[in-house]
């Protein structure tokens, strides 16, 4: 069994995945901050970070753009309805407070 790795392949692979890992993040933290259009950028540069086995298994590099797109919508519209959510929660009114009786 020979082992033939192409260095440059190796390399873009290494690159590659430290980049996706380093955007997931930057993904994640935009959508804790519910950040809608941060968040669908950082997802749809980790998709095309993660396109990469995509092109290598159909050979064709648009689906990469496909999946960029979508990516971005999806998170987009996910982080949207996470803060309108959020909003909606905030506008109940606040339980009623009744202050102590006064001592007698």
């Amino acid at each position: 069994m020979t082992l033939n790795i192409n260095p440059l392949i190796a390399a873009g692979v290494v690159v590659t995945t430290a980049a996706t890992d380093a955007v997931y993040v930057m993904f994640t933290s935009a959508v804790n901050a519910r950040r809608p259009a941060r968040a669908a950028t950082w997802s749809s540069m980790w998709y095309l970070l993660a396109a990469f086995a995509v092109i290598s298994y159909t050979g064709n590099p648009v689906y990469a753009l496909f999946a960029a797109a979508g990516s971005w919508m999806g998170a987009y519209s996910s982080v949207r309805w996470l803060s309108r959510t959020e909003k909606t929660i905030d506008k109940a009114p606040p339980p009623a407070h009744k202050p102590p009786a006064p001592i007698s």
